[in-house]
Order: structure tokens, then C-alpha cells, then sequence
């Protein structure tokens, strides 16, 4: 594995850590507070990184995944942002507790576009192992489940704050990363 940027380990920190002392040692402060303080760290650093190394975000590939241990069971959702020319943006992973496959795909997808409009991207490719998913914004398949209705409607909003998308189904294998990330936010609880 890569070694982590200091903003993936900050973003880690702020999902993971206890923080008791530091909210004894300062009582006003809640708990999501003090992590939503360690997000805008993160953001703040990635950013700061992406400028030292003069990458552009306005265009970028999203790569996006979703697991499901038992389906449904414990559900975790990835996605890896890079520029088009093949340089890492971003690796992130949300542990979403017991949730379906297909719930968990669609929270990949809205985890990675979410972060590529914070990153101000204009445009965006999106890569996806779910043909399900996939075909579904692209309106070539109804989207039947109740549950997944709200997260469809949800994407095409982000999708639609887009100047340029592209939407393709790919093999599970050239999607390693995003599945990588996914299964980490199971384990680790991220």
C-alpha cells in the first residue's frame, strides 16, 4: 500500500480517534465539532499538496466502488480521484454500517463526486464495476428498489453540477483501488 498523504492520515484521525481528553479540555466543543475541525485540516492540506505539486483539479477520473459483507451486511464505500493524467488526487473511504451491495455502490459514487466538486473539478470521468449502477444514470435501466431511488436522484444532482460527464462500466479488476478502499472503510470503520 502507498504510503498516506498527510491529509488521508488527519482524515483517519478525525473518523477514528477518541478525542476524550481533548474534549474535556475544552467542554464547549462537541464531537463533531472537533472532527468537522479535523476534516477542514485535511481539506486545507490536501490542498496545499495538490498546489505544491501543480495539479490541476478541474478535470478528473473518479473511481468509485461499494462492498457489502453478507449483502446486506457491513457496508463500506470507496472512491480514488485522480487527474486524467494518471496522478493520485485522493484516496477515500466511508464505513456506512449494515447496508446492501447496491447501496453501498451508489454511496461510493456520491463520496467520490462530492469530493471532486470540493476539489472544483468541471469535469469528470467516472469509473464504476457496477453495470447496475452505471446503467441506471445513464437511464438504460429503471431504478426499481426504494431504497436506491433517493441515492439515484442524488447523483444525477451532482452529476448535473458538472460541465462534461462520462460514465463507464469497467471490470472489477481495473477498479482494485476503489474496492481496496471500500473494504478499508469496513475494517478500519473509517
Amino acid at each position: 500500500m502507498a504510503r498516506p498523504s498527510p491529509a488521508e492520515v488527519l482524515r483517519f484521525i478525525a473518523e477514528n480517534e477518541s478525542f476524550e481528553r481533548t474534549l474535556a479540555a475544552f467542554p464547549d466543543l462537541s464531537l463533531e465539532d472537533l472532527r468537522e475541525l479535523l476534516r477542514a485540516v485535511a481539506r486545507a492540506a490536501s490542498r496545499r499538496e495538490r498546489q505544491a505539486l501543480g495539479i490541476d483539479t478541474t478535470r478528473l477520473r473518479v473511481f468509485c466502488d461499494g462492498a457489502a459483507r453478507g449483502n446486506p451486511g457491513p457496508a463500506g464505500a470507496g472512491a480514488v480521484l485522480y487527474t486524467p493524467d494518471g496522478r493520485l488526487v485522493e484516496r477515500i473511504g466511508r464505513y456506512l454500517g449494515h447496508r446492501t451491495n447496491n447501496y453501498a455502490e451508489y454511496q461510493g459514487l456520491l463520496l467520490g463526486l462530492g469530493r471532486a466538486l470540493e476539489l472544483g473539478a468541471r469535469e469528470v470521468e467516472v469509473y464504476a464495476d457496477s453495470e447496475l449502477l452505471v446503467r441506471q444514470l445513464r437511464g438504460e435501466y429503471r431504478v426499481r428498489s426504494e431504497g436506491l431511488l433517493p441515492l439515484w436522484q442524488q447523483a444525477r444532482e451532482l452529476l448535473a453540477r458538472f460541465d462534461r460527464v462520462r460514465l463507464a462500466h469497467i471490470p472489477r479488476e481495473k477498479n482494485r483501488e476503489a474496492d481496496e478502499m471500500s473494504n478499508r472503510a469496513i475494517d478500519e470503520r473509517m
